[in-house]
């Protein structure tokens, strides 16, 4: 099977099979997830890596260094193939961690497309004291070759690095403070540690009683679930990232605060659970990409996990068609709130 997206298309060019290399956060794609050779896979996307256990592939989905030194699937690969995130610094996050998990000189692909940053991949690497070479060109992409180096902490949390916090090297762990709260993020993670205003505003117009049994769906950094369990609610949350996932238990440890934290591709570790409210700042890109279909399963599926006269409240960019969903799943439903840029929906379903 020829590979569909363009990163994949220009390794399918290269000599080497990459025999028994990892693949870090590599993209949906059926050249590789169908392989009939078992790939050991690292990543952070709960939905892909799924795929890529059920095809018979080897997985991790370690956030922390030193799972990752306990995780064979990763520490006894014989090289590995970064697929270049949108976020830089998560880019950066993959690059250290594979320092500091492989053996000094293992060998490193790095392979993106230009209008995603790979371009940036040269700078980082040089920076860490790595070597970069390119390597191909094609598909308005780029392949570098590198290699792991021993990285001491202070190399690693240099000035630029987003994986030091006043000078302390973290492993890409950050702490700020919103709504009276400490809370965690993760390089990589939507609202990069401070409070995006469409959440600031989805939590302006929420009850602050009423919740007692509530669902936070991409829950990011946390900070919904710990608002809605700091206002008395029994707060179930879930993430496709398995950085997400950490960081919202980071928050809720933070604060005192509880919650039943899952890995979910939106509603797939809840089946048969119901709710008085789900609540959600849902994404609308995969990458560079407009990707509205997680937001329309969450509105489509709702109904199903919403007890009767429960409600769905969730902001986004006012351009987003999301009205059509709400009313094709609910039949009805209301603004709360609008500014310029968002909206703030609510649909409840039927008694």
């Amino acid at each position: 099977m020829s590979a569909q997206t363009p990163a994949c298309q220009l390794l399918e060019r290269q000599d080497s099979d990459f025999r028994d290399w990892l693949w870090v956060a590599a993209p949906r794609d059926d050249w590789w997830l169908s392989s009939d050779r078992q790939r050991r896979v690292w990543g952070h996307d709960t939905g892909i890596v799924n795929a890529a256990r059920e095809a018979g592939h080897r997985v991790s989905h370690a956030v922390s260094f030193a799972d990752a030194r306990a995780d064979d699937t990763i520490a006894q690969a014989a090289g590995a193939i970064v697929f270049w995130p949108k976020a830089h610094a998560l880019g950066e996050w993959w690059l250290v961690a594979l320092c500091q998990v492989l053996p000094a000189g293992t060998p490193i692909k790095v392979v993106g497309e230009v209008n995603g940053g790979i371009k940036r991949a040269e700078r980082i690497l040089k920076a860490l004291g790595m070597t970069a070479r390119k390597d191909d060109t094609a598909r308005r992409c780029q392949l570098w070759s590198s290699a792991t180096r021993e990285l001491t902490a202070e190399q690693a949390a240099n000035s630029e690095s987003p994986l030091a916090v006043a000078g302390q090297w973290t492993e890409g762990w950050g702490e700020f403070e919103a709504l009276e709260m400490r809370l965690t993020s993760h390089p990589g993670l939507y609202g990069n540690a401070k409070l995006d205003p469409g959440t600031a505003l989805l939590l302006e117009n929420l009850p602050t009683r009423g919740y007692k049994r509530a669902l936070d769906i991409g829950a990011g950094d946390g900070i919904i679930s710990c608002w809605l369990a700091r206002h008395g609610a029994r707060v179930m949350a879930g993430d496709v990232s398995a950085f997400a996932v950490e960081a919202t238990r980071r928050s809720l440890a933070l604060n005192g605060l509880e919650a039943d934290v899952r890995l979910s591709d939106v509603f797939a570790a809840f089946e048969g659970e119901r709710f008085e409210a789900i609540v959600a700042n849902p994404p609308f890109h995969h990458e560079r990409d407009i990707d509205y279909g997680p937001a329309a399963r969450l509105i489509s599926q709702a109904p199903d996990h919403l007890m009767p006269g429960g409600t769905l409240t969730l902001v986004a960019n006012a351009f987003l068609p999301y009205p059509d969903l709400l009313q094709a799943a609910f039949g009805e439903f209301e603004v709360l709130a609008e500014t310029r840029q968002f909206k703030v929906y609510r649909a409840r379903k039927a008694r």
